[in-house]
């Protein structure tokens, strides 16, 4: 048997691109995003009562890896991208029905024009993820202390971030603050292919956060960012 689902909403994050995406929420914790709710699904009605919970599980589409299909072993970067388990014993993005599913915060709701829009905290979602569900998350039976993580148990190691003087002549001024702190927390995790770290890579990276185009490389253990792009025209 087989199944249409419609999304119920989509997100609006600082990540534009898959390359350095935060692997969990709430690694990030400066950035902020919003889910736009569509369709039936877009009415206060739907929504009623949520803001009781201080946070939410998004159920949502890895809707840019769906065509690649899937395998049924995957090599997770904390494994150092080498040692193959079952697809279902990780949370790769590439899975049989393309469905994750992540725990975040939710800071408001609002009405904007036609729209109701959730207001969240961190999340590890690209800019335009298709929701295919909502639901609150309850820590009395969510929260399970004494559970194990296996080869994930502990939070990743970050990496110290440092802004030529380039790069946070960029960045001057108050409002730019937030996305000053979320381009640091991203880098922190060192978005780079698992292979590539601990090892010398003379290589500079650029990924697409927010409007700008932020150029980076790694060396010592540290993260240098040289340079933020002037926004991205559309």
């Amino acid at each position: 048997m087989s199944y249409q689902i419609d999304p119920v909403g989509v997100i609006r994050s600082p990540y534009k691109e898959k390359f350095a995406v935060p692997r969990q929420p709430g690694l990030v914790p400066s950035a902020r995003s919003e889910l736009v709710l569509q369709g039936e699904a877009n009415a206060l009605e739907a929504v009623r009562g949520i803001e009781q919970f201080s946070h939410l599980w998004l159920l949502f589409l890895f809707d840019q890896n769906l065509e690649a299909g899937w395998r049924p072993t995957v090599r997770p970067p904390r494994l150092g991208g080498n040692e193959r388990i079952g697809v279902f014993a990780s949370r790769a993005t590439f899975r049989p029905n393309g469905i994750g599913m992540s725990a975040v915060e939710l800071i408001g709701v609002r009405q904007q024009g036609g729209d109701v829009i959730l207001e969240l905290g961190s999340v590890d979602l690209v800019d335009g993820t298709p929701i295919i569900d909502i639901k609150p998350y309850i820590p009395y039976s969510d929260s399970l202390p004494g559970a194990i993580g296996g080869f994930a148990s502990e939070s990743p190691e970050t990496l110290p971030v440092h802004f030529s003087p380039k790069a946070e002549s960029q960045l001057q001024g108050r409002h730019l603050a937030r996305q000053r702190a979320v381009i640091e927390e991203v880098l922190a995790q060192d978005p780079r292919p698992a292979y590539k770290k601990g090892k010398p890579d003379p290589k500079e990276y650029a990924v697409h956060l927010f409007d700008y185009n932020v150029k980076f490389s790694v060396s010592d253990a540290q993260i240098t960012v040289h340079a933020l792009e002037r926004p991205l025209t559309k």
